[in-house]
């Protein structure tokens, strides 16, 4: 095939050495080609640095309704969010977060699809309404709009940066047809259809070097095609690709796997495209120069459940919590053509890294070898769904003189700190999240909302759900009690007993249960402590006073290992504490739950059978060595 396309490793050949002085030139510099080796492994682990790595969101901000898709503009440092409610809404990158811009009701109905031009000046989305809207990013403004007579499926900017026109792609749910539109004169006209594929089109992306549109159709055809009318959308030939004919590609592999991409994203450098398949749930990377399939990443659910069962997980989590996550995907799948189609992979800034969310978490993949490198947000309980990377320096400085770039100047130097950002929506979640390199903080701006941003009022459910998120980041959410007769681990609930656990939580802190006995144990009833002095009659709260009862319908003393405070009559709690071996009903509104024992049962029981004397005190001295609080 004439005129290949000339890759990076081709610079030895025009620097005028032949193939046998490059060959010689090698074999007596085999420890420089060792230094080469690894210096190019310490560059991966800088861009490496310069990725989240938090393993819990450091911020999350509302819509009104489900958030479905999220746009980074790296170009000018503004992200947007829409909503199927039909809202758009732009932020501003700044140091450390993002600041609300503008609020727009942009549709009438679900947004299905959004697109933004390669030199970010303009945002299109387009919604069941059959509405398309076109915005200024720059100056975060709506500046036209169009009705269109059919319904929408995808978008995509085919202009080229200083064309006349700006061409937008629009597909048809119910047809093979493509319309051209022109984004910055009449969006609701169709300037020309495009009809290359025989089944609807849902995925459509632009490469700008090459000027080629990227189409794949609900069957599974790819199809490469220049934008242009005049020569009727041709295939583009050589140099331009690096193939004639299509059968020497792997673009037929959705067709061989009757499977239909839902998501499509081009690498930085435009040299490689990923896409995503939510009927085999594979992630495939292709050289778009060759249409070759590069790598293939496996995230079935049957995979996950065997790397599970034999411990060769990324991550492994408990049977109830991967069991939990997993039925979340099995209702996504249930529901084709939702959430389900905005799952997407995205390149690093590098392009030797690829992030893209699956149930475990967000996982960073590295390509030269495929092994996951970073999972991203592995503690938290969302499913995450569509997400976009950000890796720019909000407050870099447009023009650099070379005096600024030699001077010693912090204003400058900080003015080049990066802040790498993922921002993902979430299955069914009215929020967006943020994930960068700092922990999230539990505080919170000292307004009391922690790291679940109220910018929009919420339900009353999504008040109290935040509260406990935020009771649980701050005060925590379990506890190991290291004894010495075992390990027992507990639930906490600060979500039903804020005080009790607060109270428990900060007499940990304080090691005023290190080396306390178990002053008081019945069989069949419970086992009792947190007195210091060893007798039942000692012991003090945090606060050095007693403090009230907190009860709620939600718990109850229905069942065994249930964790309360002991006290002398009503809101008389202090420090002791017991835990139930059997159901005890009578206790309830009489004393406050604010845990239940979930690991190490078998050693309460073992404390329960312990000798005692008439005072229900243990012959043998059982004590707490130390509580961990998690």
């Amino acid at each position: 095939m004439a005129n290949k396309r000339k890759d990076i490793g081709d610079e030895d050949s025009e620097n005028g050495m032949g193939t046998g002085e490059v060959a010689e030139e090698v074999a007596g510099n085999a420890e420089h080609k060792v230094k080469r080796a690894k210096a190019g492994n310490d560059n991966e682990d800088l861009y490496l640095e310069n990725l989240p790595c938090a393993d819990a969101y450091e911020r999350s901000l509302m819509h009104r309704d489900v958030v479905n898709f999220v746009c980074v503009i790296p170009a000018n440092d503004f992200i947007v969010t829409t909503s199927v409610d039909g809202h758009v809404k732009f932020w501003k990158k700044t140091a450390n977060g993002i600041e609300f811009v503008k609020h727009f009701k942009g549709h009438m109905g679900p947004i299905v699809a959004t697109a933004v031009s390669h030199d970010g000046n303009l945002l299109a989305t387009t919604s069941i309404d059959k509405w398309i809207k076109v915005f200024d990013v720059i100056n975060f403004d709506m500046i036209n709009q169009g009705r269109i007579d059919f319904l929408p499926k995808s978008l995509c900017f085919i202009y080229k940066t200083g064309q006349a026109q700006s061409l937008l792609a629009c597909s048809d749910l119910e047809s093979s047809t493509i319309h051209i539109v022109d984004a910055s004169g009449s969006p609701g006209v169709s300037l020309y259809t495009v009809s290359i594929h025989a089944q609807p089109v849902g995925i459509m992306r632009y490469h700008p070097y090459a000027d080629v549109v990227v189409s794949i159709d609900d069957g599974g055809m790819v199809e490469y095609w220049h934008p242009n009318q005049e020569k009727g959308f041709p295939q583009p030939e050589p140099p331009v690709i690096d193939w004639t004919f299509k059968s020497d590609t792997d673009l037929y592999t959705f067709k061989k796997a009757k499977v239909a991409p839902t998501a499509l994203n081009f690498s930085p450098d435009f040299k490689m495209f990923v896409t995503f398949s939510f009927g085999d749930r594979q992630f495939r990377v292709f050289d778009f120069y060759t249409g070759r399939l590069k790598h293939v990443f496996d995230e079935s659910l049957d995979t996950a459940s065997e790397a599970q069962q034999t411990g060769t997980a990324v991550v492994q989590l408990d049977d109830m919590d991967f069991g939990r996550r997993l039925a979340i995907d099995r209702e996504i799948e249930k529901q084709p053509g939702g959430q389900s189609a905005t799952v997407n992979a995205v390149f690093d800034e590098s392009g030797k890294f690829l992030i893209y969310p699956t149930l475990l978490g967000m996982k960073v993949i590295r390509l030269e070898t495929g092994e996951v490198v970073r999972l991203i947000g592995k503690n938290e309980t969302q499913r995450f769904m569509n997400i976009e990377l950000y890796q720019g320096a909000p407050q870099r400085k447009s023009l650099v003189t070379m005096e600024m770039a030699a001077s010693d100047n912090p204003v400058l130097k900080e003015s080049e700190t990066t802040d790498p950002t993922i921002f993902a929506t979430a299955y069914k979640r009215k929020r967006f999240f943020l994930f960068t390199r700092r922990d999230p903080d539990s505080v919170g701006d000292g307004t009391g909302q922690g790291r679940d941003i109220f910018n929009e009022k919420p339900s009353r459910e999504e008040q109290m759900a935040a509260m406990q998120t935020n009771l649980k980041q701050t005060l925590g959410s379990a506890a190991i009690l290291h004894t010495t007769m075992g390990d027992i681990h507990i639930r906490l609930f600060p979500e039903y007993a804020p005080k009790a656990v607060e109270n428990f939580v900060g007499l940990v802190k304080k090691g005023y249960y290190d080396h306390v006995k178990f002053h008081r144990v019945i069989k069949g009833f419970m086992i009792q402590t947190g007195d210091p002095l060893g007798d039942g009659t000692g012991g003090e709260s945090l606060w050095g006073h007693d403090f009230e009862d907190e009860f709620n319908k939600a718990i109850k003393h229905d069942r065994s290992f249930t964790v309360s405070m002991a006290n002398a009559g009503p809101n008389t709690n202090a420090s002791q504490f017991f835990i139930t071996v059997a159901p005890t009903p009578w206790l309830d509104n009489k004393h406050t739950i604010f845990g239940r024992a979930t690991g190490g049962m078998d050693v309460i029981n073992r404390i329960e059978n312990v000798k005692t004397d008439k005072m229900d005190r243990p012959y043998e001295e059982v004590k707490i060595l130390s509580i961990e609080v998690r």
